[in-house]
């Protein structure tokens, strides 16, 4: 059977809230007007209305009905619901992949993640669209009853021929049937999560199986690339580094840096965002805190040492060590003190001591010797398919047949052909033997009964696998083993530390002043105000080491450059933050952008100032006499050549390069020119070809032409989406 996961609708939207606090604001005035107090009741209504317009004006309200759209790809919408649906979705399947619900930080990547794959799926099916790229549902029905790796029935077992893992064609053909019939959200689930995927991953198969057809390399071209490999020059240069013209003597001015914008756009791109400082409070525990949790552990020792029931004990006083009532070796018990533990007689407490932020007193219950490997064989009767999660049994029904086994086991029966017929592991093979393994191999369940009964020993065990049916067969090499209860107290922040972490925060979330003030209360008070140094955008989560920091980007997106914030609690810390600086998309401001622009204008003026005083038409002694430098030479060893932009002696130089195989530079030297490290005047000595390239470097030189192909090939996405318009409105909502 095919699972679909059932999701209900969220009540937290803007309206659900409004209409609450609505109702709300009514029984208030209902109230009031019982009473008679009509002045009152004028003034209620009056802060309710500007309630309302405010809300409205805000987030949508009434007069402005909310957005019900996350974002456009190439003017086409995406829609609020279908996103939430579809990350919801995507939620569900963590939640029963993992067991358990999506942490804070998870549920933003799936947001991110169904963000993602939403514009790429627009964006993709719109320029497939373009070049008639189609998936006929004559196509669908073909591998949804084949055997195609993209089948995506061939993840279900019971779909499989047993025998030979391949699709049982006549069950495939009933569960289509059967999908075929489905509506409403049913339907919908088998659209999102099978159907879908299968059409778009058809659809990029055939464009990029078309960009690869479409790829050409000519012989002429081919040719050129191996004499070009085969090539080498020799040169003679004179070289002028900048690092000789120390920065300090250059002004670069705003408008020079706008210019220099202006002409490179694409490096000086910046996305919508703010710059905040911050100051954070921490709530975290104290010295006090400490002494008191270890003082109530010291009170509760004797009681713990009189006490004859230590599971009731140790849940009763709501220790973070829960207890488990089995022995194992020493080395087992998660503690640096169990060595310390275990000298003690039995039922002395051991304790209080400090370790993994606890206070913890431990109680030696008991010993006894185990063996430190056993042999046992097994049937499992799993309720639910290992692979898939189907249930395929109810508990009722696998419990009863495991006690029904193991009942005509201990009357005789052939362990070895129940397991082959009955057993869902794969040791069922082997009769159910697992063969010989250490203390802790297994789950807890499933090891306590094999180590703690002797050999001959059957019984009916619950794990998270199913019901095993067991015979402990071998057990030896028997050692010391030891209960141990423990009661743990976590060393948590008391009242008082949080109330004066409180205090300090909501005095500096008062301040006005913006970043100077926040900073002077920050010193006064021996705390540091951060500077975040990345632009906080508004669809960001965390913010440097921040996480679960979404109210506070949330506020940043509407405060403005000045505004303090309140405190908010993001781990451990209250934080009070201040917005800094603002960017609207675009290209960045002089401001902004000079730490990058700067030093290339540096390099422009100094490649100016230089070639200037070397003059139109140099000689490499006219050159060389300029600065007082001398003629150097390069390529006598073969390393100059095009397909390396590395020059022996000066590094990364791609323009020298180009210029050591200009011929025109053969009969003059170049006109001198700006590189990476400085300014260069060339003459090229000789360009020669070394021996004939070999089968295997034309091998080599095939192998990184296709590599680029492919490379080439595997970007069309990120060419397309940087050429998609693409508006981003998800924080109005998130």
């Amino acid at each position: 059977m095919m699972r679909f996961p059932q999701f209900v609708e969220p009540v937290n939207s803007p309206i659900f809230a409004l209409q609450n606090l609505t109702k709300v604001y009514m029984q208030i005035i209902q109230t009031i007007r019982e009473k008679g107090a009509v002045i009152v009741i004028v003034v209620i209504t009056l802060s309710l209305i500007g309630f309302i317009l405010m809300d409205s004006s805000q987030s949508g309200g009434i007069f402005n009905p909310i957005s019900t759209t996350v974002g456009k790809v190439n003017g086409e919408e995406i829609e609020l619901n279908e996103f939430n649906r579809k990350a919801r979705m995507a939620e569900e399947m963590e939640r029963q992949r993992t067991g358990q619900n999506p942490t804070g930080a998870r549920t933003y990547q799936i947001r991110e993640e169904t963000w993602n794959q939403m514009v790429a799926e627009q964006i993709f099916f719109s320029e497939s669209d373009k070049l008639g790229i189609d998936f006929t549902s004559k196509e669908l029905s073909h591998i949804l009853l084949s055997n195609d790796p993209q089948n995506p029935l061939l993840q279900e077992q019971a779909l499989r021929d047993p025998a030979t893992g391949k699709l049982n064609i006549e069950e495939a053909q009933k569960v289509i049937a059967n999908i075929k019939k489905l509506k409403g959200e049913q339907r919908e689930n088998i659209d999102v999560q099978l159907l879908n995927p299968l059409k778009l991953s058809s659809r990029v198969a055939k464009y990029t199986g078309m960009l690869n057809a479409s790829a050409y390399y000519p012989k002429w071209m081919q040719k050129r690339d191996e004499d070009q490999a085969q090539q080498f020059a020799q040169i003679s240069y004179v070289s002028i580094p900048y690092y000789e013209f120390p920065d300090s003597t250059f002004k670069v001015t705003d408008e020079e840096i706008n210019k220099y914008v202006q002409r490179n756009k694409v490096m000086f791109k910046q996305e919508k965002g703010k710059m905040i400082s911050y100051v954070t409070f921490s709530q975290l525990a104290t010295r006090e805190d400490s002494v008191r949790t270890e003082t109530s552990l010291q009170e509760l020792k004797p009681a713990f040492e009189a006490d004859t029931t230590p599971a009731v004990f140790v849940a009763k006083n709501m220790s973070v060590i829960e207890y488990e009532d089995s022995y194992k070796p020493a080395a087992r018990f998660q503690s640096a003190y169990a060595g310390n533990i275990i000298l003690q007689p039995v039922g002395t407490v051991f304790g209080p001591y400090a370790e993994n932020n606890n206070y913890v007193l431990a109680k030696l219950i008991g010993t006894k010797m185990l063996p430190d490997s056993v042999r046992s064989k097994h049937i499992l009767i799993v309720t639910n398919d290992i692979q898939t999660g189907e249930v395929v049994r109810d508990e009722a029904s696998a419990k009863n047949l495991a006690d029904s086994l193991l009942n005509v086991i201990n009357a005789g029966g052939d362990f070895t052909a129940l397991a082959a017929q009955f057993s869902a592991d794969g040791s069922k093979d082997k009769g159910g033997d697992l063969g010989t393994y250490g203390f802790g191999a297994m789950v807890p369940e499933f090891n306590d009964f094999t180590f703690n009964n002797a050999p001959g020993t059957r019984g009916v065990v619950r794990t998270q696998f199913g019901y095993h049916v067991i015979e402990v067969t071998q057990q030896k090499n028997f050692n010391p083993a030891y209960k141990i209860a423990f009661v743990a107290k976590e060393i948590i922040p008391g009242e008082a530390t949080i109330n004066a972490a409180s205090l300090k925060a909501t005095k500096a979330s008062g301040l006005q002043g913006g970043a100077k003030t926040l900073a002077e209360y920050a010193t006064k008070n021996g705390l540091t105000l951060v500077e975040h140094p990345q632009v906080v955008k508004e669809n960001d989560y965390t913010v440097g080491s921040l996480q679960d920091a979404r109210q506070l980007v949330q506020w940043v997106n509407e405060a403005k450059v000045g505004a303090v914030s309140e405190p908010f609690t993001i781990g451990e810390d209250f934080v009070v933050a201040t917005v800094v600086k603002a960017y609207e998309e675009g290209l960045q401001d002089a401001a902004t952008a000079r730490m990058g622009a700067e030093p290339m204008i540096l390099k422009e003026k100094k490649t100016e100032m230089i070639v200037k005083k070397i003059g139109e038409k140099p000689t490499l002694e006219s050159a060389a006499a300029a600065y007082g430098k001398t003629i150097q030479q390069a390529g006598a060893d073969s390393t100059l050549t095009l397909n390396s932009q590395v020059v022996t002696g000066l590094g990364v130089e791609p323009k020298l390069v180009g210029a050591a195989f200009n011929k025109a530079y053969t009969t003059a030297p170049s006109p001198a020119f700006g590189g990476t490290s400085g300014v260069f005047v060339i003459k090229v000595d000789n360009i020669a070809s070394k021996e004939p390239m070999t089968e295997e470097a034309k091998k080599a030189m095939e192998n990184n032409r296709m590599n680029a192909l492919r490379n080439a090939n595997g970007g069309w996405y990120e060419s397309l989406r940087k050429i998609a318009n693409i508006k981003d409105t998800r924080s109005k909502h998130f």
